[in-house]
């Protein structure tokens, strides 16, 4: 590959910054949100959206708390600038929202930005934009520096002539590609630009210092948002803002980093839609900081729901493993982690239940899971899947969860074996439903198959003054009945099956149930001990006893021998 054809981006724009105060920084409160959906991410879409598409996206982004969304590019296009005309004639924007517009350093533009926004109740902001970087200056443009600045001066000047008297509206400047461009050269624009809108506390100026093309790692950004941040005049009256890409795959850490160097405010896009390979990713953002213990601002209560609506609007559909909505990211397949999350998720419900308090009130220390997926409008059905790459924590967890049916140990190591041969052979994930199959098929008796036993007819009662239990066994179709005075039926049954020579000790024997509730079934699994070894059986029934005895059976039907026995009858 011809690396050589490309050269080291920070030599170009490192900034001297010498004593950094970003790296020692702690995120301890979110910054302002604004989200570009309906501007820069709809530019980036192959089919825009319709208005209808439009409007239901802003009032998710309305529902989920956004006091600020940037909502269109009113000289662009007849569709944005109808939807900002729907705004100022309607109540769609409740009155604390403020709605920001995008427009270009020229007159024309600025007009017809400012036409779309007259009768607006709400804060508007004008946002005015125009490329700094050397390459869009000489190439694009075809301005040198004193050139851009004036060209950029005056636009600043028609907006401020259109719209300064408007008690409503602030103003907004991003020097495109920020990143890119002279530090000293974009400070003195952005100084400039503060000082024609008279920037003060009580009117400040949004400063948007986009990473517009991401080219170096996110310290380089984090160092240059901390040169401006400490050398921009005015500082008190500006609101610093940054608007980073994903080119290098960054962008949430050159977000987070330039935070922690002194900006105030992030725009991005919800999940990260946006040209190239996007916007930064807001929801992240924002769900990082609430991992951390910091409120976010911004309610995803219902991350399932947000994302329906937000790839209906675009058209586009949220990856199954993006970070906190994707389909997979709260998903375990590999038996190391579906251990570790099924005993962390036990042990934190046994914290709550021996604090009296509700799970959702007690600290998330689960092992693989950064945040609590209830958080965010999930259950833990999904947690865990089995596949081939899966063990028996994974197994027994789905079976616990989905059937109510709690696995002895030794036989969670017994049956993973089955399910990995069931596995390896289909190659494909299985559900709890298919598990089931495959535990019945290799530990329950099934009395609707033939078998070379089975278990005809018992009871118990009286015989000459001892507690007996009669035992009928169907052997390959002979029936054989045997009296067992002082044992229950379970002995009874293993002693009447040794009397055909198949010896069966019973070693341990779990009861438990399908379900829940007065109606559910009895199952009992046997770890039983042959001639061939140690092994596993269930049985199920109405009563545990039934279940039992039917346990018994299945494992009578699983030695090897005992076929070879009966059918010498």
């Amino acid at each position: 590959m011809p690396f050589h054809r490309y050269h080291d981006v920070y030599a170009r724009v490192a900034v001297p910054l010498i004593d950094r105060e970003w790296p020692t920084r702690r995120l301890t409160a979110a910054p302002l949100w604004v989200p570009v959906d309906l501007r820069d991410g709809n530019q980036a879409l192959s089919e825009p959206m319709d208005p209808a598409r439009k409007r239901r996206f802003f009032d998710l982004m309305v529902k989920m708390g956004y006091k600020e969304i940037e909502v269109g590019y009113p000289s662009a296009s007849q569709t944005d600038y109808d939807f900002v005309r729907l705004i100022a004639e309607s109540d769609v924007a409740p009155e604390d929202v403020t709605i920001v517009v995008f427009t270009p350093a020229r007159r024309d533009l600025i007009e017809r930005t400012v036409a779309a926004i007259r009768g607006i109740a709400n804060p508007v902001v004008i946002h005015m934009y125009t490329a700094t970087a050397p390459t869009w200056r000489s190439l694009v443009l075809g301005y040198e520096k004193d050139e851009l600045k004036d060209l950029i001066l005056h636009g600043g000047r028609d907006v401020l002539d259109l719209a300064g008297d408007m008690p409503n509206v602030r103003f907004e400047f991003s020097p495109e590609v920020f990143n890119l461009t002279e530090p000293d050269y974009v400070l003195d624009i952005c100084d400039a630009m503060t000082t024609l809108w008279d920037a003060a506390p009580e009117r400040p100026v949004i400063l948007n210092l986009p990473a517009t093309v991401e080219v170096a790692t996110p310290n380089v950004y984090a160092d240059q948002i901390e040169y401006m941040h400490k050398n921009l005049a005015r500082r008190d009256a500006v609101i610093l803002s940054v608007h980073p890409h994903n080119d290098r795959g960054t962008g949430i850490a050159c977000a987070e980093l330039a935070v922690l160097a002194g900006a105030q405010r992030v725009e991005g896009c919800i999940f990260g839609n946006g040209e190239r390979t996007g916007n930064v990713d807001i929801a992240t953002l924002a769900l990082n900081l609430h991992t951390q213990g910091v409120d976010p601002m911004i309610d995803f209560s219902d991350i399932d729901e947000i994302r329906r609506t937000v790839e209906y609007c675009n058209r586009i559909e949220v990856p199954g493993r993006h970070p906190y909505v994707g389909d997979l990211v709260h998903t375990a397949f590999s038996g190391t982690h579906q251990d570790a999350i099924r005993k962390g998720l036990t042990e934190h419900r046994a914290r709550a239940a021996a604090a009296g308090r509700p799970e959702s009130e007690i600290e998330w220390r689960v092992p693989y899971l950064p945040i609590d997926p209830a958080d965010i409008g999930r259950d833990y059905h999904a947690v865990i899947r089995v596949n081939s790459q899966s063990g028996k924590g994974g197994i027994a967890y789905l079976l616990e969860t989905e059937y109510g049916i709690a696995l002895p140990r030794r036989l969670q190591i017994d049956f993973a074996r089955h399910v990995q041969r069931h596995t390896d052979h289909t190659g494909a994930e299985i559900s709890a439903t298919e598990l089931w199959k495959v535990f019945e098929g290799t530990y329950l008796h099934d009395p609707t198959r033939h078998s070379p036993v089975d278990l005809f007819t018992y009871e118990t009662g009286e015989n000459e003054g001892a507690t007996c239990t009669r035992i009928t066994l169907r052997l390959e179709g002979h029936e054989a009945t045997s009296i067992h005075p002082e044992v229950g039926p379970v002995e009874a049954l293993t002693a009447a099956l040794a009397t055909h020579d198949v010896h069966i000790e019973i070693v341990n024997l779990h009861q438990t149930s399908m379900g829940a509730g007065n109606d559910a079934d009895a199952l009992t699994l046997l770890e039983h001990r042959t001639a061939d070894g140690t092994g596993w059986s269930a049985g199920r029934g109405r009563s545990i006893l039934a279940a039992s005895m039917s346990a018994v059976i299945a494992a009578a039907n699983r030695i090897p021998h005992s076929r070879a026995a009966v059918n010498a009858l």
